[in-house]
């Protein structure tokens, strides 16, 4: 069984309308995982607040984010999609 129904990857900042669009997709079962540009939503947390949320850590340290939890390595970031039933790349 999965830990959760779906993983959204998202590579978007926060004023790119798909962003948007992937939080409207989501629901409480799921789990988001902010990559690349996505990981600018660190910024603001508040906007994530209700939700799993996980962000690849070389992402947030080249962009000069932190953050106290979530943060994954590559290989986390793999063990993290097999835990879902399913993958949706934003």
């Amino acid at each position: 069984m999965s830990d959760f129904h779906t993983l959204h990857i998202l590579n978007k900042p926060p004023e790119h309308p798909r962003f948007a669009e992937c939080l409207g997709m989501s629901s409480s079962d799921d789990a988001l995982l902010l990559i690349e540009n996505g990981v600018l939503a660190l910024a603001s947390p508040e906007r994530l607040s209700d939700r799993k949320v996980y962000a690849l850590s070389p992402d947030a340290r080249a962009r000069g984010l932190t953050a106290s939890e979530g943060l994954l390595d590559y290989t986390d970031m793999v063990s993290l999609t097999l835990k879902a039933e399913r993958v949706i790349s934003w």
